[in-house]
C-alpha cells in the first residue's frame, strides 16, 4: 500500500505534535501509511535524556528570549534545529516485529526515499555517519566522499507498540523522519546549536564545515525556489512509495 500524503497548512509551533498526530492516523484499525513534507518555525529540537543536565530548563528559558524555543521528542538521538531553509519529511506506518530486526531496514528506505528525489537534482548522496554534525548516526545521509563527506539530512525512528493479538507478532506503528537541509544558514544554526549545548554543559560540540545544504551542494548552480522545488520532487516520489516489506534480515 502507497503513502498518503497528509496536507497540512496547520503545523504546530513543536514538531513532536506533528509527528504525534501522523502517529494516530496511522495507528488507526484500517489505515493507510501515511506521510507529511512539513517545515517548522525556528526551533531546537531535542530529545528527553537532555532534561538531566542541571542547567537545562534555565537554558531553554535563554534560548526562547533570544527566539530559538527548545521542544523535546520522544525519539533519542541528539540536538536538531529548525527553521527556515529546512524540510522535514516525516512517515508512519504499522509493521510486525521488533525494533532489532527492522531498525536497519527503516533507515535504509528513509535515505532511499530521500536519494532519488535529490539525484533527480543532480545531488549525488549516500548514508554514513559525519563525525561533527548535530545529531550524528550511521543513516545521515551525506554528500561528497570519505573525509570530505557532509551530512545533508539527519533520520531518526521512534516506535509506539499496538495492543497484543495474541494470533499475530506484536504490531508496532513506526515513525521515520528525516530533518533536510535544503538552504538553511547553517553557520547560524549551527552558532545557536553550540550556544545551547554550552550552556548545559554538555561536552557537546559543532562544526558547521561538517554539514551541507542542497543549494551549497548544487553551487555554483542555483535552481529558482529551491524550497519548493524540493519539496515537489519528494512528493512525487512519495506518491510511488511503500513501506519497507521485504525481510528485514535479508540486508541490502
Amino acid at each position: 500500500m502507497r503513502f498518503r500524503l497528509v496536507e497540512s497548512d496547520d503545523v504546530p509551533a513543536d514538531p513532536a505534535l506533528a509527528e504525534r498526530s501522523l502517529l494516530a492516523l496511522a495507528a488507526q484499525p484500517i489505515a493507510q501509511p501515511v506521510a507529511r513534507l512539513w517545515t517548522a518555525p525556528q526551533s531546537l529540537v531535542v530529545p528527553r535524556s537532555y532534561r538531566r543536565h542541571p542547567g537545562f530548563e534555565a537554558a531553554c528559558a535563554r534560548s526562547a528570549r533570544d527566539g530559538w524555543p527548545v521542544h523535546v521528542r520522544p525519539s533519542g538521538g541528539g540536538l536538531v534545529p529548525q527553521g527556515p531553509g529546512i524540510l522535514n519529511l516525516s512517515l508512519a506506518y504499522t509493521v510486525q516485529g521488533l525494533l532489532g530486526d527492522w531498525s536497519d531496514a527503516v533507515y535504509r528506505h528513509l535515505c532511499e526515499l530521500l536519494q532519488r528525489p535529490l539525484t533527480t537534482l543532480g545531488v549525488e548522496t549516500h548514508w554514513q555517519a559525519v563525525q561533527g554534525s548535530f545529531c550524528d548516526g550511521r543513516f545521515n545521509l551525506a554528500w561528497g566522499e570519505g573525509a570530505a563527506a557532509r551530512k545533508i539530512a539527519g533520520t531518526a525512528q521512534y516506535w509506539h507498540p499496538l495492543p497484543a493479538d495474541c494470533a499475530a507478532p506484536r504490531r508496532h506503528v513506526v515513525l521515520a523522519h528525516a530533518l533536510l537541509l535544503v538552504d538553511a544558514d547553517l553557520d547560524a544554526t549551527t552558532a545557536r546549536a553550540n550556544a545551547f549545548e554550552r550552556a548545559i554543559a554538555s561536552g557537546r560540540h559543532y562544526d558547521a564545515a561538517r554539514t551541507v545544504s542542497v543549494a551549497q551542494a548544487l553551487a555554483p548552480r542555483t535552481v529558482p525556489g529551491l524550497m519548493d522545488e524540493v519539496r515537489l520532487r519528494l512528493a512525487e516520489a512519495l506518491a510511488q512509495a511503500s513501506p519497507p516489506t521485504r525481510n528485514p534480515n535479508s540486508g541490502r
